[in-house]
């Protein structure tokens, strides 16, 4: 195995969520790069880690997806812990709440301890999604839609690396710029936080909507994870209790401009 040429990054939480692994939209190379660069000591899943309404209408299961999940298990073995909590799309895995497979516990809601002592509701989040509680159909209907917006942005995405662009996300764009969405986002927020409050908790860290944000502007802390096929996030926990996103694919993407302007040819060229 080829040492690494870099020092992992140590934190003590890492939460990951909305993988969606056996869909052509997730984004496993990244994940698995981001992997490589963290060592943690708790791993928290919240939902939508495989996406069983994609493979139930076609099986598509990579190379690159397996690995993800070989990797998450490597983790365990090495004495990680993992916390598995299912979403609306691998909602199977509700029906194994209160077991553990290969040493990674599954749960439908979880109370997470910081390292300063304040706790947060873990909580993929779909249970306080209207479309999703009321109106099913419309919620496959719209997972279609999206997953044709997914289609068309793998195609963008390829014309963008061949011009040397970065990773750009179509329905992401798209989702802020419609206001409905907007305002679909922020009730979503909303109800996450009373249920926090309702708890008697200082936080909830949940998935779902695909947008990465920590804010208090419900009157308490509201942390969402991202996802890993439209904006490649994941929330961190450092060992002061502090928390962070990481969005990879700027990171990625900073990596290798930075590699860029400390090549050779880039100095000979400014030198000329």
């Amino acid at each position: 195995m080829a040492k690494k040429d870099f020092d992992p990054i140590a934190v003590r939480t890492l939460f990951l969520s909305d993988l969606h692994l056996g869909t052509r939209g997730c984004q496993a190379h990244l994940l698995l790069d981001f992997l490589r660069h963290y060592d943690v000591d708790t791993i928290y899943l919240v939902g939508d880690v495989v996406d069983g309404w994609r493979l139930k209408s076609g099986w598509f299961w990579p190379q690159s997806h397996n690995t993800v999940v070989q990797k998450l298990l490597k983790r365990v073995h090495k004495g990680a812990r993992i916390i598995y909590i299912p979403g609306n799309h691998d909602e199977f895995m509700r029906d194994y709440v209160g077991h553990n497979f290969g040493g990674i516990d599954v749960m439908d809601t979880a109370v997470h301890e910081a390292a300063d002592g304040k706790r947060y509701l873990v909580m993929h989040g779909d249970q306080f999604d209207l479309v999703v509680r009321h109106a099913p159909w419309l919620a496959l209907l719209g997972d279609g839609a999206y997953t044709l917006a997914l289609g068309i942005n793998t195609y963008v995405n390829a014309l963008r690396r061949r011009l040397g662009l970065a990773y750009w996300s179509l329905s992401s764009w798209a989702k802020l710029k419609v206001k409905t969405a907007v305002n679909h986002i922020g009730r979503f927020e909303e109800a996450l936080a009373h249920e926090a409050k309702r708890r008697e908790v200082e936080g909830i860290i949940c998935g779902h909507i695909h947008h990465a944000v920590i804010h208090d502007d419900y009157g308490i802390r509201y942390m969402n994870t991202g996802d890993w096929v439209e904006s490649c996030t994941a929330l961190v926990e450092h060992f002061d209790g502090t928390f962070e996103i990481v969005r990879w694919s700027e990171e990625v993407r900073r990596r290798a401009e930075a590699a860029i302007d400390a090549s050779p040819q880039r100095h000979e060229a400014k030198a000329a």
